[in-house]
């Protein structure tokens, strides 16, 4: 379970923001907090995965609390920011170690858990990479920490987007929609969405493989590595 703590000083919020996580498959709620002080205090007490983290509060902005987590030394403790678009440009520049990802007020339930699942998609693909795999772990990272310049389609995330790339990328053949969904634990119909982007953006081929009487099955293979470097590049 992917352990969240929930930050923001209304507490209705707070517990709307609790009912939405969970509702996530995977996460669970690990505590709430009021004010700066008590969300680092929290943190340094049950050690979450990630925070769910409104910037404006009553003793020090979110933008604090990011801050000083990163001079502690936790840099692994990732941060959902809450925000307005005037702030976005101040979080991007607090993007230094751990993960950033931010929601702009106001947001529905579907933005939240979109957030949620690219996030759980990435940590799980990052708890199954071994030692060796370092410097996968590190371009994983730097891709959810500072996304990329391209604009994408509604409803798609960078970090998801990387991932279905990057297990094209380690495929030693081609693969079939359902395997990607598999391997990057998205629904099939979601796979799918990835994947016909990247086909469009011709960073991915489709072929048809005929087998079994039916309809032949659509299989993807990487074109370009895109904005990925094969590891030990």
């Amino acid at each position: 379970m992917i352990r969240t703590l929930i930050v923001d000083d209304d507490f209705r919020v707070a517990a709307l923001h609790r009912a939405y996580v969970e509702k996530v498959p995977g996460f669970t709620v690990v505590g709430e907090a009021g004010t700066g002080a008590d969300a680092l205090r929290l943190i340094a007490q049950a050690k979450p995965d990630l925070v769910l983290l409104d910037i404006y509060l009553p003793d020090i902005s979110g933008l604090e609390v990011m801050r000083t987590i990163r001079e502690a030394g936790a840099a692994r403790v990732d941060v959902i920011a809450i925000t307005a678009a005037r702030d976005v440009e101040s979080l991007r520049s607090a993007m230094h170690g751990g993960v950033v990802h931010y929601l702009i007020k106001p947001f529905r339930f579907a933005a939240l858990e979109e957030k949620l699942q690219s996030y759980a998609a990435m940590h799980r693909r990052l708890k199954q990479l071994s030692e060796a795999d370092q410097h996968t772990v590190d371009t994983l990272y730097h891709i959810l920490r500072h996304g990329g310049g391209e604009t994408l389609p509604k409803g798609l995330s960078r970090p998801t987007l990387e991932l279905v790339t990057r297990i094209l990328q380690e495929a030693a053949h081609d693969l079939a929609a359902a395997e990607v969904a598999d391997l990057a634990s998205l629904s099939r119909v979601t796979a799918r969405r990835y994947l016909d982007h990247l086909v469009q953006a011709g960073r991915v081929e489709v072929v048809m493989r005929y087998g079994s009487p039916g309809r032949p099955e659509h299989r993807y293979h990487l074109v370009a590595a895109g904005s990925l470097a094969p590891p030990g590049a």
